[in-house]
């Protein structure tokens, strides 16, 4: 029997598995990447998106970044951009995360579930002209070092408090600036189409998420990457 090589080899795999369509977003206009898991600036202190080969690049659903591009002239008439901090998943990103901090709730329960592992959901946040987080009443994933040591130590209760400041439900007169900022981010990105998360006031996916699937990827050593479905 002959052997196939590496080239067919790799050309059957891909027919076996429905190859996926993302885009690449870059920073520049009113656009930020800065994917927070590629650097140790998370709740795991560990640059993940390094780790499996992503690093700091933001791939989304083709139907996402129609909703992004709504976005242009709002933000550029409020003199602001969209800090993008996380968007696509890989799996095995998913999977070393979990492992990492397996605590139930910190992350969805499978990959599957995970709109991030479909490349249909980002989280961002504001800047101003100058490059500048707007004041909101958490970071991005409720994220301080001080709590992140905490969990990893696996002390919840603080962290668990501080997060109540994610939900839209909390509210503060003494933190008036920082909710306003969160209501009119939610205003502007539920205006271009997505859908907010009640509990992550950083969270933003497209409805309808069964009509994406889950996401595999492979990255090359030219930079080039290939997504295709995978079954969960």
């Amino acid at each position: 029997m002959k052997r196939m090589n590496n080239g067919f080899r790799q050309q059957l795999f891909y027919k076996m598995k429905k190859e996926i369509n993302l885009v690449e977003i870059k920073s520049g206009g009113v656009f930020v990447i800065d994917m927070m898991y590629a650097g140790t600036q998370n709740m795991m202190l560990t640059d993940v998106y390094t780790q499996v080969g992503l690093g700091n690049r933001c791939f989304i659903q083709p139907d996402l970044q129609k909703c992004l591009l709504h976005l242009e002239p709002v933000l550029k008439q409020k003199n602001l951009k969209l800090k993008i901090c996380d968007a696509y998943r890989p799996p095995r990103a998913f999977d070393l995360m979990k492992k990492i901090i397996p605590q139930p709730g910190f992350f969805a329960a499978e990959a599957e579930k995970s709109q991030h592992c479909h490349a249909s959901a980002v989280d961002v946040t504001l800047l101003d002209e100058q490059g500048r987080e707007l004041p909101f009443p958490c970071k991005v994933d409720a994220f301080e070092e001080k709590y992140a040591r905490l969990v990893a130590a696996g002390q919840w209760n603080e962290f668990q408090l501080h997060l109540k400041k994610a939900k839209y439900s909390w509210n503060s007169a003494e933190a008036s600036i920082q909710t306003a900022n969160r209501d009119m981010l939610r205003n502007m990105m539920e205006n271009a189409g997505l859908e907010a998360l009640e509990h992550e006031w950083w969270h933003y996916n497209l409805p309808n998420r069964e009509k994406y699937p889950l996401i595999d990827c492979e990255f090359f050593p030219d930079g080039e990457v290939k997504f295709f479905t995978k079954q969960p």
